[in-house]
């Protein structure tokens, strides 16, 4: 499966982010997990198909109400298997 990683900047901690991309993934079949970073970024690791990966980065720009997305960053991956979708 293809894997990508996203780095999301801007107001996106304490504003349910991470448990808002678990249930946006679980609806597009996507593995992996989101997590808050020292500076204040959200890094979500996802392996699911293009066209899911694709839609999860396209909800990453706008994020829960509350968030405040300033920047998705997209990184290709080794291709993984991962299961589940976790937020640590």
């Amino acid at each position: 499966m293809p894997c990508v990683r996203f780095l999301v900047g801007g107001r996106v901690q304490g504003v349910f982010f991470r448990a808002s991309t678990r249930e946006q993934a679980l609806k597009l079949g996507v593995s992996g997990h989101a997590r808050n970073l020292a500076d204040g970024r959200v890094e979500v690791l996802a392996s699911g198909s293009d066209a899911a990966l694709d839609a999860l980065e396209r909800w990453l720009h706008e994020g829960p109400p509350a968030a405040r997305v300033a920047e998705v960053r997209r990184e290709p991956m080794p291709e993984r298997a991962l299961r589940g979708f976790t937020t640590d």
